[in-house]
């Protein structure tokens, strides 16, 4: 069981048998009385979002997730192949399934993939990745003005905005939750 105070955005929480991600957190103190927790829950199989209010005190059962390690292979047409690294089973998921992180996806890779009832839910990318440039502009001379930034394209086709002095060829390290710049690696 999980206290209700315990969840934050983005945990996993099963109410009634079905499975939602958190999406929102409040938890309210009011003058009189015990405080409670206000949630804003997406059900993570059908994609709807539900309001709930509980009791600060009040627990929730913790879901039956399963972490496994797969490798990302390849993008085939509209599915990404993975490989589990014990089995060597490949699994097929949409860019639906694996969600925003597909941008990030780079041959080879080490995922974690959450299963609920034996069926993929999430995709886990790690927090940080390097990825190589093969498009970027040549920062002009003259235009230094500190925290200045160019796009550039990165191997995954995946377009983010980097400081002047970085170029193509370079690889640098990607924060994956923000797909912001981190450094170059």
């Amino acid at each position: 069981m999980i206290s209700v105070n315990d969840l934050r955005a983005g945990n996993l929480a099963e109410f009634d048998g079905i499975l939602y991600r958190v999406v929102s957190y409040q938890h309210v103190k009011p003058g009189k009385g015990g405080g409670f927790v206000r949630l804003k829950l997406k059900n993570v199989e059908q994609g709807t979002v539900t309001d709930r209010t509980l009791d600060s005190w009040e627990q929730v059962p913790e879901p039956p997730v399963e972490e496994k390690e797969m490798q990302y292979l390849y993008k085939q047409g509209d599915k990404f192949i993975f490989m589990d690294t014990e089995t060597y089973e490949q699994l097929e998921l949409t860019e639906d399934e694996v969600g925003e992180g597909y941008q990030w996806l780079k041959e080879e890779t080490a995922i974690e993939i959450l299963f609920y009832k034996d069926r993929p839910i999430s995709v886990k990318l790690p927090i940080t990745i390097n990825l190589k440039i093969v498009s970027s502009e040549p920062g002009i001379k003259g235009d230094r003005v500190s925290g200045a930034s160019k796009p550039a394209t990165l191997e995954t086709g995946a377009t983010i905005q980097v400081p002047l002095f970085v170029k193509e060829g370079d690889v640098i390290k990607v924060d994956t939750r923000t797909g912001e710049y981190l450094e170059r690696a």
